[in-house]
């Protein structure tokens, strides 16, 4: 892959010396790393907070495992996944088998790796969620959660004029569970791998086909099949997913993506300072004097790569909600805010 590996870089300074280490580069390296790490954490602490307290951007159970479109059974998207854990675990396996656990200093197989946990974790909970469909597919396919005996009135609006606004009334019979719960700890952890997951391979595939395959001076350099397969399958199966998937993508997860790569570059410092070992990406040098510059590069370009992909995902949801406003799921979300209860 990408080192001998694959990617044979130039040699360096000795990194376990402390002249490697105390210098100006490494302060202001660490001024981009540390603080950007820092700051991600309230801001964590702070939303997630608002989104599970308020009603309108709660994540449903079944959000997880239901297709965006009501009309797509929930065992295409089950289906989905399981090819694409059993084609990352494919591509992972060989890997590792060919070059060792070397590979883990690459952020690239960091990414795969949580590519290949997303597609698992996912698996697992589209099979319970099919298995749940299945026992309740005798039952109505509304997806309002009612009482029992009560009736629900529900004005939704999916568009700006008179003409795009319907009234649903559904009456909940006696001993029908119609609506899931809000979703519980799993099923936020899935929402947050998904986007953090997102964020990675976008910033994965795209410094490496725009930056390293093509401008970087490579030594021994061969492009092969593997190579390929860890820049661009795990973005094309992810977009997959995202096609058919009803999760959200609140913007202030990017802090889940910050300390994603924040924790690689710990770990990269760490292993550095205790061995002298090649460098995975040549701008992760510290010994060069542009470093601090790259350092800085890398940790705005967190920012686009999150947004091309909210915007993709908003992208949908729009385009959806138009061509598909009958079946288009999410469109649920905003019932909360706009339903009035009848007894």
């Amino acid at each position: 892959m990408e080192s001998q590996l694959g990617i044979g870089l130039l040699a360096t300074e000795d990194s376990t010396t402390l002249s490697y280490w105390l210098n100006w580069r490494v302060f202001i390296c660490a001024l981009w790393v540390f603080p950007s790490m820092i700051v991600s954490i309230p801001v964590i602490w702070k939303y997630e907070s608002c989104v599970q307290q308020e009603r309108s951007s709660r994540l449903n159970d079944d959000d997880a495992w239901k297709p965006c479109l009501k009309e797509i059974h929930p065992i295409w998207l089950m289906s989905f996944r399981i090819v694409a854990l059993c084609l990352l675990l494919a591509a992972v396996s060989f890997d590792i088998a060919l070059h060792g656990l070397e590979l883990f200093h690459y952020y690239t197989q960091w990414t795969l790796t949580l590519v290949t946990i997303y597609f698992g974790f996912g698996s697992v909970i589209s099979i319970n969620g099919c298995i749940k469909h299945h026992k309740t597919s005798s039952g109505s396919n509304d997806r309002l959660v009612l009482g029992e005996e009560q009736g629900l009135s529900v004005h939704l609006i999916h568009g700006g004029n008179v003409n795009d606004t319907q009234r649903i009334t559904v009456e909940c019979k006696q001993g029908k569970n119609v609506v899931p719960g809000y979703a519980s700890s799993w099923i936020y952890s899935f929402q947050v791998l998904f986007q953090m997951t997102a964020g990675a391979v976008m910033i994965t595939d795209l410094v490496y086909w725009s930056v390293m395959f093509p401008f970087l001076t490579i030594r021994d350099y061969e492009l092969n099949f593997l190579t390929v397969i860890s820049h661009s399958l795990n973005g094309i199966l992810l977009l997959g997913d995202t096609a058919l998937n009803s999760l959200k993508f609140p913007w202030f997860r990017i802090s889940y993506f910050i300390l994603l790569t924040g924790a690689y570059v710990v770990f990269e410092w760490s292993t550095h300072a205790c061995t002298n070992l090649w460098w995975p990406y040549p701008f992760l040098d510290l010994s060069v004097s542009y470093a601090p510059l790259w350092y800085l590069l890398v940790l705005c370009l967190h920012f686009p790569c999150y947004g091309i992909f909210a915007v993709l995902v908003k992208t949908k949801e729009y385009l959806l909600s138009r061509w598909f406003p009958e079946s288009y799921e999410p469109l649920r979300y905003h019932l909360s805010s706009v339903l009035h209860i009848t007894s």
